[in-house]
């Protein structure tokens, strides 16, 4: 994996939108990532696991108890994050995370979208005009942090709006585009009225953007199984692999750190997440670990 992130392309690129000098290669994305959704097969989260979901009371109580290691954490450049809540929550889900962000000096945005219901009528282009409408009150590039479902839209927006967007973190998000790998695939149809394998959802699952992405998962999630939070190798993209609930990934102290030293990054001197030292106890390279479970 490459150390330094790319400098800007001279190719020309839209004010909005994907670039139109090389569609070759925005193809090519795309193409890997129809063909990582056709290939990977694996089941939803076991019972037991997702009966264990309610350990996430434990993770919001460490997020109150943490707030002096918070003050250690990295520190942000005053630029704008936007936070998606998954599905079926609200901006009250993601306050803690943005909180924190915000006490870290970034500008951290709720998404102001109301309850996370999936891709319904009018939203993809709401939230590409507020991504649109942040970056140009600030000057600058919007980062996206999604938990779960949210996670998905932050890439899909990413993929779209390569100019707009600085990076990406997710958490716990079923970025694979399986259905079948989540345990909310029922719970999704009924929220959203269209089966999650519905012809239009999946055309709306873009490519893997060039730009930083960083997948925060866990082996003890509960309604994703971890592989399908995989995003595939590459020089601006990573996965962390921590232990925690579904339900808990967007207070859980150890995931916040990460999200904190993640969007610290310059985007122009972007390196991949450090493992080494005490990060080891708490952080997990799933890419070096052999995939089971």
């Amino acid at each position: 994996m490459s150390a330094v992130m790319r400098p800007p392309s001279k190719q020309r690129r839209s004010k909005r939108g994907r670039s139109h000098a090389a569609p070759a290669q925005a193809s090519g994305s795309r193409r890997a990532a129809e063909s990582a959704r056709e290939t990977l097969v694996m089941n939803a989260p076991p019972w037991w696991l997702l009966a264990l979901e309610g350990r996430a009371i434990f993770e919001w109580g460490a997020w109150l108890l943490s707030q002096p290691w918070f003050d250690k954490a990295p520190a942000g450049d005053g630029h704008p994050v936007m936070v998606l809540p998954g599905l079926l929550a609200s901006d009250r889900s993601t306050w803690p995370l943005r909180k924190f962000l915000s006490d870290r000096g970034f500008v951290a945005y709720p998404w102001e979208q109301g309850t996370n219901r999936g891709p319904v009528a009018g939203l993809h282009h709401r939230l590409r005009d507020r991504v649109a409408q942040l970056a140009d009150q600030h000057g600058s590039k919007v980062s996206l942090v999604g938990w779960s479902l949210g996670g998905l839209m932050s890439r899909v927006l990413a993929w779209e709006c390569p100019d707009e967007v600085r990076a990406v973190v997710t958490l716990g998000s079923p970025l694979s585009g399986h259905s079948g790998a989540t345990n909310a695939g029922r719970v999704f149809q009924w929220a959203n009225g269209k089966h999650p394998h519905d012809p239009e959802l999946q055309s709306m699952l873009g490519g893997h953007p060039e730009l930083p992405l960083t997948s925060i998962l866990s082996r003890g999630d509960g309604v994703v199984h971890w592989r399908a939070s995989l995003v595939p190798a590459g020089p601006l993209s990573e996965n962390i692999e921590i232990v925690a609930s579904h339900l808990g990934l967007g207070v859980n102290p150890v995931a916040l750190w990460a999200i904190a030293d993640r969007l610290a990054q310059h985007p122009q001197r972007w390196q991949p997440f450090d493992f080494s030292g005490w990060r080891k106890v708490f952080y997990r390279n799933p890419s070096l670990e052999p995939l089971f479970g």
